[in-house]
């Protein structure tokens, strides 16, 4: 019986060697050729990407432009946009284009994009003047005060005034009135408002509605009820109508000693906005 330590030994002994100058030669070994066509393949589509980036990255040149052009200028348009072209076709400042178009009079909004290959396209969207502002100031439909000196102000546009920063709240009830007017067949040519809060229309027959501080709505709606039909027949004769009493209103005549109809008669108390005008 051979022991298990002999084993062992044989065991040990039968295991193979290993060169080791042979396997630092192995390792030293590199492909250099294969290396080179990699690296070769790296430069051409570094080459590639880096040409492709120029061709898409050229200087801009070409300025189109669309929309309604009525008060806005191609020129003025081209003229802002103008310094941006400096830039490439990629790395063009869109939203700059933007912010700068929009800053032309007569512009509410302005949209940008690339138009290949060395080109970008400016929509603008114009602004839409619904009333006059004081003497020669424009307001939008949000009631922005967009133009404050008109060259040219369309003289069939409302006009609305009222204490400095006030233009989209009286915007803003002009819309309201206005709309209740035209459901009656009238029309608003102007509305006030005073420092005192006090509120006063002028309609296109030529009366003047006074409604005061107080349930603007209401003396609105009261007057439309009410005292438009009393003065249909008389608006010849009407220079205003006080609508600022609690039961009724007052009519001032053109003529001195003119009558007023009974049904507008107004109570004995007098204007609840004592002591305001409008």
């Amino acid at each position: 019986m051979i022991p298990n330590w002999l084993i062992r030994r044989n065991r040990i002994k039968a295991a193979p060697r290993v060169d080791k100058r042979k396997l630092s030669l192995q390792v030293l070994a590199i492909d250099w050729r294969s290396l080179a066509h990699r690296f070769a393949l790296v430069l051409c589509i570094g080459a590639c990407l880096a040409a492709l980036a120029w061709a898409c990255n050229r200087p801009l040149r070409v300025i189109a432009m669309d929309g309604n052009f009525q008060r806005v200028s191609a020129v003025d348009i081209e003229k802002v946009v103008t310094p941006y072209l400096n830039t490439g076709f990629m790395t063009v400042d869109l939203a700059g284009i933007e912010q700068a178009v929009e800053t032309l009079p007569w512009v509410d909004h302005a949209r940008v994009r690339r138009q290949w290959p060395v080109g970008v396209h400016v929509s603008v969207t114009e602004q839409t003047a619904v009333a006059r502002w004081g003497e020669s100031g424009l307001l939008n439909m949000r009631g922005e005060l967009f133009v404050r000196t008109a060259t040219h102000v369309p003289a069939e546009l409302p006009r609305l005034s009222g204490p400095a920063g006030s233009e989209s709240l009286v915007a803003q009830r002009f819309l309201l009135v206005d709309t209740r007017m035209q459901e009656a067949g009238l029309r608003v040519a102007a509305l006030r408002l005073d420092e005192r809060g006090a509120w006063e229309m002028d309609l296109d027959n030529g009366v003047t509605v006074r409604l005061g501080r107080r349930d603007v709505d209401a003396r609105t709606d009261r007057f439309i009820r009410t005292a438009a039909g009393v003065i249909a027949h008389h608006v010849n004769e009407v220079t205003y109508v006080d609508m600022r009493y609690s039961n009724g209103f007052a009519i001032g005549w053109r003529t001195a000693g003119a009558t007023m109809p009974a049904a507008a008669k107004s109570d004995d108390s007098g204007p609840e906005d004592a002591g305001t005008h409008g």
